[in-house]
């Protein structure tokens, strides 16, 4: 059950910094505070990604924040052709998928945010990038309009624009309470799950 004791401070501590004031980036949180994307501290808001599949890798209905209120939620938003989504993004992502396949606490989905390479980082990358990696977890496509200008919102996906994303690959950490405690770039894996286990494990 969620420490429904901890204080503001303490809440983003789970999700932006860890012992001795380290940030899941290996930043101090006054620099992430400054840091112009992401929404951290605010209420997540409800997904609109209109294309999922699920574990097995068959086309499903959508993967709901709301639905998995009560859970801790882990979403990490992808392009196929992005270089750092593979060295970094997609490990950490086996590494904490792994960590909570039996945790019912705890929600993972992996979302392609395609707001540029629109025929490469489309939805048969979906399937393709669940089974490279062996994930057995929810796999949304959210694209923009492609026909766009560069620049234009409109080019850009929902889930970039509701959660202020920077690009990819992005992680964004939502508490029971339904509230953002982490979204960046890049986060320390095995110090998030560390902090998940002990929040998840009675």
């Amino acid at each position: 059950m969620f420490n429904q004791s901890l204080s503001r401070r303490d809440i983003l501590k789970v999700g932006a910094i860890g012992a001795a004031g380290l940030s899941l980036l290996g930043k101090p949180l006054s620099l992430l505070a400054q840091a112009p994307k992401g929404i951290t501290g605010q209420a997540a808001p409800e997904l609109a990604v209109p294309y999922w599949i699920d574990r097995q890798g068959k086309e499903t209905s959508a993967f709901s924040v709301t639905n998995n209120k009560g859970k801790w939620i882990i979403l990490k938003c992808f392009q196929n052709w992005c270089p750092g989504c593979h060295s970094r993004g997609f490990p950490g992502l086996q590494k904490m998928a792994t960590a909570f396949e039996s945790n019912d606490k705890v929600a993972i989905a992996a979302i392609q945010t395609t707001f540029e390479g629109f025929s490469t980082n489309n939805q048969q990358a979906l399937l393709k990038n669940q089974r490279r990696y062996g994930l057995s977890i929810p796999f949304g496509h959210d694209e923009g309009d492609a026909s766009a200008p560069h620049g234009d919102q409109k080019r850009m996906p929902k889930t970039m624009l509701a959660y202020r994303t920077g690009g990819t690959p992005w992680f964004i950490v939502i508490d029971p309470n339904g509230r953002v405690v982490y979204n960046h770039f890049h986060v320390d894996s095995d110090r998030l799950i560390e902090i998940l286990k002990k929040e998840t494990i009675a």
